[in-house]
């Protein structure tokens, strides 16, 4: 049985040898990867060398499940990335958010999570949906920092 990959540490910035680590694939496989696989894109600075962002580590993971596990091919991987990608493009468009590992809780109208009984007097949802849609800009704003 193979070992599982280790857990992503809260960083910033890996280098391709912390990627291969936390990956397990070597450096040179992820060097070709990336001419594979155009979403794949990690910044590179003095002397080319490459630093990749928590979101590529992810994505790397997600290509090494599709080809050693699944067992597609580069070109059959590279279309279901392409999928994937759109799919989760299309779901940002329609304010949704995929949270893998996250378990989502689903609330009623009636639910509330909130003690104040203006939420409970039926524009509590509104009040929410509010509130997300700024999350949602103050995200975008903070990547745009990035």
């Amino acid at each position: 049985m193979e070992k599982p990959l280790p857990p992503i540490p809260a960083k910033r910035y890996f280098t391709i040898g912390e990627v291969g680590d936390l990956c397990g694939v070597k450096p040179h496989v992820l060097r070709y990867w990336e001419q594979e696989f155009t979403q794949l894109r990690p910044m590179k600075r003095r002397g080319n060398r490459r630093y990749y962002q928590h979101h590529e580590v992810l994505m790397i993971r997600r290509i090494r499940d599709l080809l050693y596990d699944q067992g597609f091919t580069i070109s059959g991987a590279r279309n279901k990335m392409q999928e994937l990608l759109q799919l989760e493009r299309d779901k940002k468009r329609n304010g949704e958010v995929m949270l893998e590992g996250v378990e989502v809780i689903e609330l009623e109208d009636s639910d509330s999570i909130f003690p104040d009984e203006s939420f409970e007097s039926g524009d509590g949802l509104a009040q929410l949906v509010r509130v997300r849609r700024e999350l949602f800009e103050i995200r975008d704003l903070l990547s745009l920092a990035d």
